[in-house]
C-alpha cells in the first residue's frame, strides 16, 4: 500500500493512495475463508464450501466491503500517524472508469484513489483574565408583579349577559362568514366565536366594527388581511365578514384575592405573587445571561485569530443562508425590504459563519483542555425535555436519535457550550450593573436583531 502526499497547503491535505490488487485479493481470500464457516449452501456440508465457489457467489459484494474498509483504515491511520485532527470526514475520489472498477472488485486491478481533508487549526488560547464583562441586573418591582397578577386574574374573569350595545371590555358571541370576492373561504366561518372587545388581537378593524352592535344585530364589515398574515393565501387581501351578534356580556368585578389563588390551584394570594415574582426573576436572569454571554463571546472572537477550515465555514454559511432565505420566503419579503442587498447580506452572513466556526473551535479547545464534558445524565435530561414538546411522538423521536448520532450530538452541543461559558465566567471579571426593566428588555430586542 502506498500513500503519497500531493498537497499540503494551509489546512488542506491531499493524498494519492494505491492499494495493490494482491493485497485486496489476500484480504478477500481471508474473508471468504472465514465466511465458509458461516454460510449454509445446499449440497455442501457446513465448513466444506470451496473458497472458489464462494468467490463466484459473493466475491464482488465482499470485495466492495473490503474496499470500503480499506479506505476507512487508510484515512484513520494516515491522520493518526501525522498527528493531525481532521475538521470533517475526509473526501474520497475513486476512478469513474466502470471497467477499472469491475477489475478492482474482481481482484485484478490496483485500487487507486484520491483522499483529501482539512485539518483543525492549532488554537492558541489567550489569557482570559484580561476579559471583563458587565452583567445587567434588573430588580423586580411590586408594580410589575401587580401587572402580571392582573393579567392572570383576567383569564379567570366571568361575564354576565346584558342588554344594550357592545362596548370595549365586553365579551360578544358572534357567528360570521368571511368572504373574498364574494366567495366564502376555508377557515373563515365560525358559529360561536367569543371576542373580547378592545383586547382581542384580530384582523385590524374587525373587532372595532362590532362595537355598538347589540344581540340580534347583523352587519357586513370590510377588512384587509395584513401583508404578513400567517395564511399566505389571505395575506394582503381585502375581505368581508357577515356578522350576527348572538350575545353581549359585560365583565363582572375583577377580584384579586385568596379565592383567585384557589382557582389557580394555590392556597393563597401571597403564594401566587411569589410565583409570579420568581418567574419574572427567571426571565430577567435568562436575559441577563444572554447579555453576558454575548459580551464574552465577542471578546473571545476578538482575542483569537487563526485560519479556519474552509469547508466548515462553507457548511455553516449554507445552513445560515438556507434559514435566511426560508424566512424571507415565508414572510414574503426580499433583501430590499430588509434594507440590504443579496450581495451585502451574503458578506454579512459569511462573517457570522466564520465567527460561529471560530468560537466553536475556541470553546471546544477550552473544554478539552479543562476536561469539561457533558454527562449522560445531562444529555438524558435535555432529551426528555425535548420529548415533552412532542407528546405522542416520543417513540419516533427516540428511534430517530438512536439511528442518527449527529442528532444526539446536537443535543449535547448546547449543553457543552453553556458549561464552558460557566467555566469562563469563573475566570473573567464580571461586574454587576443595575439597569431598569426597560433597558434590560430593550437590549434583548437588540440581541435578537444581531443574532
Amino acid at each position: 500500500m502506498q500513500v503519497t502526499e500531493t498537497l499540503s497547503e494551509g489546512l488542506k491535505r491531499e493524498f494519492k493512495v494505491t492499494v495493490p490488487a494482491s493485497e485486496l485479493d489476500a484480504r478477500l481470500n481471508a474473508r471468504l475463508d472465514s465466511l465458509k464457516n458461516e454460510v449454509r449452501l445446499k449440497g455442501f456440508r457446513p465448513g466444506k464450501v470451496p473458497v472458489d465457489h464462494l468467490r463466484r457467489l459473493f466475491g464482488k459484494s465482499t470485495m466492495a466491503e473490503i474496499v470500503n474498509d480499506v479506505i476507512g483504515e487508510v484515512a484513520r491511520n494516515t491522520i493518526s500517524e501525522r498527528g493531525e485532527r481532521a475538521a470533517l470526514q475526509p473526501d474520497f475520489k475513486l476512478s469513474e472508469d466502470e471497467k477499472e472498477a469491475d477489475q478492482v472488485l474482481a481482484g485484478k486491478h490496483d485500487l487507486t484513489y484520491t483522499m483529501s481533508y482539512e485539518v483543525l487549526p492549532k488554537v492558541e488560547l489567550k489569557d482570559f483574565k484580561s476579559v471583563s464583562v458587565e452583567r445587567p441586573v434588573a430588580e423586580v418591582k411590586d408594580e410589575e408583579v401587580d401587572e402580571e397578577l392582573r393579567k392572570l386574574a383576567e383569564t379567570t374573569r366571568t361575564f354576565t349577559a346584558k342588554d344594550g350595545k357592545a362596548a370595549d371590555g365586553d365579551r360578544v358571541t358572534v357567528s360570521y362568514v368571511g368572504k373574498i370576492d364574494g366567495e366564502a373561504f376555508p377557515g373563515g366561518t365560525d358559529e360561536n366565536a367569543q371576542i373580547r372587545l378592545g383586547t382581542t388581537q384580530l384582523i385590524p378593524g374587525f373587532a372595532e366594527q362590532i362595537v355598538g352592535m347589540a344581540a340580534g344585530d347583523e352587519k357586513t364589515i370590510s377588512v384587509t388581511f395584513p401583508e404578513n398574515y400567517g395564511a399566505a393565501n389571505l395575506a394582503g387581501k381585502p375581505a368581508t365578514f357577515d356578522i350576527k351578534v348572538k350575545e353581549v356580556a359585560g365583565p363582572d368585578e375583577l377580584k384579586i384575592d385568596d379565592d383567585l389563588a384557589k382557582k389557580l390551584g394555590l392556597e393563597s394570594l401571597e403564594k401566587v405573587r411569589g410565583l409570579i415574582k420568581q418567574q419574572i426573576q427567571n426571565q430577567y436572569g435568562n436575559t441577563s445571561r444572554l447579555r453576558v454571554k454575548r459580551q464574552l463571546l465577542d471578546q473571545l472572537d476578538e482575542l483569537h485569530k487563526f485560519e479556519l477550515p474552509p469547508t466548515m465555514v462553507e457548511r455553516e454559511f449554507d445552513s445560515i443562508w438556507r434559514e435566511v432565505n426560508a424566512d424571507l420566503k415565508q414572510s414574503g419579503k426580499t433583501f430590499s425590504d430588509e434594507g440590504t442587498t443579496e450581495e451585502a447580506a451574503t458578506a454579512d452572513y459569511r462573517k457570522i459563519a466564520e465567527r460561529r466556526v471560530r468560537l466553536g473551535l475556541v470553546l471546544s479547545e477550552i473544554g478539552e483542555r479543562n476536561k469539561i464534558e457533558v454527562t449522560d445524565e445531562e444529555a438524558q435530561r435535555a432529551l426528555q425535555a425535548q420529548l415533552r414538546q412532542y407528546p405522542g411522538q416520543e417513540k419516533a423521536l427516540i428511534d430517530y436519535y438512536r439511528q442518527n448520532p449527529n442528532a444526539l450530538a446536537s443535543i449535547r452541543a448546547p449543553i457543552f457550550e453553556e458549561k464552558v461559558v460557566d467555566y469562563l465566567l469563573e475566570l473573567v471579571k464580571v461586574t454587576d450593573k443595575p439597569v431598569s426593566r426597560e433597558d434590560l428588555m430593550r437590549e434583548d430586542e437588540d440581541e435578537k436583531a444581531t443574532a
